[in-house]
């Protein structure tokens, strides 16, 4: 047993115990014993010296027993374990879950003689693994702890770009700047999965030609409790725009638009010649550093 002072058995006085302090202190001492009647019992034992009055000299020892709380303190910790294992579980299959789904997706763009079909099946495979980063980088943080986002995101992005951007002289770069510190694990999800959608389209959108400089920048700034993720390219602008406008937004926009909507924050597009900025604003609107 851990105690401020110590432990030990001693429960008859005169008694003398090394946990006691120089002035005759004894602070949350626990004391385990079998007793004939009522059995194993954990008490915790405090102990003061009188100094002034008629009864100084004289010590005022107070016994709690807490036999109860420390058996429901270990019950507690065992159910703490279970859950952390079977959560541990649960991520583990749904992880090769979506890594099978992946590659039935792409075996079947493989199989299909419809150009349409088959872009369709690696866009999903894209989403699917998009999925599989987040949650692989949320299995690899501590469960209900707050999420660090800096690492968290950077992580993400660093595999959204080894995943879907070719390497070469001319492949897209991708940067990302974050002013924040932690969140809860739903708000991560959430914001990992806009990221995703939202870099997915500006892939297919905006760089219809590969050439050197092109670039995506993802960007979270905060001020209290307000935020704004930011997605930036400098790719064709208007371009994009209208092409997302004449199909109508696609699933990525619907997916976005849902997403922020459960973040209680909106969506707001700017485009022009130098590129396309989307950004998820909560609160008051913030500008990108």
């Amino acid at each position: 047993m851990n105690s401020a002072a110590g432990s030990g058995t001693c429960l008859r006085w005169p008694c003398s115990w090394s946990a006691a302090s120089a002035d005759g202190v004894v602070e949350d001492y626990e004391v385990e014993r079998e007793f004939p009647e009522i059995g194993h019992r954990v008490m915790l034992v405090n102990v003061r010296k009188l100094e002034d009055g008629e009864q100084s000299g004289s010590v005022l020892v107070a016994i709690e027993d807490i036999t109860a709380r420390r058996a429901t303190e270990r019950e507690r910790d065992e159910l703490l374990h279970q859950k952390d294992m079977l959560l541990e579980e649960m991520q583990h299959r749904v992880s090769n879950s979506l890594q099978i789904i992946a590659s039935i997706l792409l075996m079947k763009a493989r199989a299909v003689s419809s150009e349409e079909t088959r872009a369709q099946l690696h866009d999903a495979h894209k989403r699917v693994l998009a999925v599989a980063a987040v949650q692989k980088h949320l299995h690899a943080s501590s469960g209900a702890e707050p999420i660090k986002l800096e690492s968290y995101l950077v992580q993400l992005c660093s595999s959204l770009a080894g995943a879907m951007i070719p390497e070469g002289k001319d492949a897209i770069a991708m940067a990302v700047h974050v002013s924040g510190g932690r969140v809860t694990s739903s708000v991560a999800v959430s914001l990992g999965l806009i990221i995703t959608e939202l870099v997915i389209n500006a892939l297919k959108h905006a760089f219809p030609q590969a050439k050197a400089g092109n670039a995506i920048s993802v960007t979270y700034d905060t001020r209290g409790p307000d935020w704004t993720l930011t997605i930036a390219d400098n790719g064709v602008g208007k371009q994009m725009l209208r092409l997302a406008n004449d199909r109508g937004g696609g699933l990525g926009t619907s997916i976005v638009t849902a997403l922020a909507a459960q973040l209680d924050a909106r969506v707001a597009t700017e485009t022009g010649p130098s590129g396309t900025r989307v950004s998820v604003i909560h609160g008051e609107a913030l500008k990108p550093a």
